[in-house]
């Protein structure tokens, strides 16, 4: 951190500086009472209160400030499914929950950003519509990987692939060959590969057994989705990472078997990065009750001593971060009525609740808001390439800004939240921790309870951010 001298500062202020003054100001180096001068949209500088340029400075009071959270995990589905999501309700919903900057998922939307006329079409849909900055994830299928470069060119941030169907036509599963394929060419490109990290393996070896039980028990859906099928993924990527030196990162973990390979690839130095999501911290299997179609998702919520032990993980830095996984879908697609967890689409849609969601356990564990920090901005913000430029309240970042009262308690109601369809699975729960305020690039976007003024998001053009730019 870098604190700027009074004077040079007393004498460039201008009217159009946003000064504001947290004691809980949440900095890499820990929680200090500042103040945070941005101008341009970055910011400019970080001052003692008793600073004389920090003098006029709002005052946030026991207000905590965070950098605006990166989230790397989302399903837009726009175009081709706008039903289902799209970017207007998406990024509303991102500024709501202190999400600054989302990257989104290449699959559910029609066509697949599978090629740069794919990545161009997403463009187009999010023309006017965004209230946050938006970058993408190209994807990896069968027979697309002379489509990496240009789709790299063009501007994506990275690849998603899945080892298993993914529940869509447009997007096919990958195995073996098709990545020995794809990863050197990521690795020459300096990405990184998103895995969904499933093998088909183990989830065909219990059909049989799974197709002979009650296809509304929870259980039923959990044993469908062995931890083998997880476990038997992470160690080919493992072995294909070690192989290309390929930056592999297992999305969305949900098997603490998984751990200890994981925790020794980190030991042996190979580029795998991994995160979790918040129903997997907060819910375990023994609550989920029979035809609550709500909380099925792929891979499965686990039981308790999972849910434990990825918490411990996390804590570790085993886990690297944690990331929503929005997948929304139209209420019917759910088939809340008729309970059948093989019929329902899977995904739970939490864009603005992760924040609160993961506070609500995390301060009972013992962690802190430094923790959410490095979770929620940082280290998601380094996988997308956005270090430097999103992820933390540092003089040049962005001025990405979260006004939050980690005390507040707010019950879920989804017919309130800013997503297209009120329905979710944290609907009903009770959290602490609220969004007071969203600034995008030290801009007021978000404020009690409603989304102001017109959606001035950016999309992440690549080129740029190498510049130090967005825009």
């Amino acid at each position: 951190m870098h604190l700027t001298s009074a004077r040079p500062i007393l004498h460039a202020m201008t009217t159009g500086d946003l000064l504001l003054r947290s004691r809980r100001t949440v900095t890499p180096r820990g929680i200090e009472d500042l103040v945070v001068v941005a101008r341009g949209g970055r910011i400019a500088a970080l001052l003692p209160a008793s600073d004389p340029a920090a003098r006029g400075a709002e005052d946030l009071g026991e207000l905590h400030l965070l950098p605006g959270l990166v989230d790397t995990h989302v399903h837009v589905d726009e175009p081709g499914r706008v039903e289902w999501e799209g970017f207007r309700c998406a990024t509303r919903a991102a500024a709501a929950g202190g999400i600054t900057t989302l990257v989104d998922m290449p699959l559910n939307s029609v066509p697949a950003t599978v090629n740069e006329a794919a990545l161009r079409a997403k463009r187009d849909a999010t023309a006017g519509n965004c209230a946050v900055d938006v970058g993408f994830w190209g994807g990896v299928v069968p027979g697309n990987a002379g489509e990496l470069g240009s789709l790299a060119a063009a501007g994506v941030r990275g690849f998603k692939c899945f080892l298993v169907p993914s529940g869509v036509d447009e997007f096919p599963s990958v195995g073996e060959p098709e990545l020995r394929a794809a990863m050197p060419a990521i690795e020459r490109l300096g990405l990184p590969l998103l895995v969904h990290a499933e093998l088909p393996g183990p989830i065909e070896a219990v059909r049989a057994l799974v197709q002979a039980q009650d296809p509304r028990r929870y259980a039923t859906w959990l044993g469908s989705r062995p931890c083998e099928a997880e476990h038997e993924a992470i160690a080919m990527m493992m072995r294909l990472c070690e192989e290309t030196r390929c930056r592999v990162h297992i999305v969305h973990l949900a098997s603490a078997g998984a751990l200890p390979m994981l925790r020794q690839a980190k030991r042996r130095g190979l580029p795998i990065t991994v995160e979790t999501s918040p129903h997997y911290l907060a819910f375990a299997a023994e609550e989920i009750g029979d035809g609550a179609t709500l909380f099925k998702c792929a891979p499965p919520i686990r039981g308790r001593a999972h849910r434990d032990a990825l918490w411990d993980a996390l804590g570790e830095g085993v886990i690297d971060f944690v990331a929503s996984d929005h997948s929304p879908c139209p209420p019917e697609m759910k088939r809340m009525e008729g309970g059948d967890f093989f019929e329902a689409w899977g995904g739970i849609a939490s864009l603005e609740i992760g924040l609160a969601a993961l506070w609500t356990w995390a301060r009972v564990r013992g962690f802190t808001p430094c923790d959410l920090a490095r979770w929620l901005s940082a280290r998601p913000a380094r996988l997308a390439g956005l270090d430097g430029v999103k992820g933390a309240i540092a003089v040049g970042q962005d001025a990405d800004l979260i006004a939050w009262d980690a005390e507040g308690e707010w019950r879920v109601e989804a017919e309130r939240l800013h997503q297209r369809h009120p329905i979710t699975a944290w609907a009903g729960r009770q959290l602490t921790g609220r969004v007071e305020r969203t600034y995008l690039r030290g801009e007021l976007a978000y404020e009690a309870g409603r989304v102001v003024g017109e959606p001035r998001g950016r999309v992440i053009e690549r080129a740029v951010v190498a510049r130090g730019e967005l825009g």
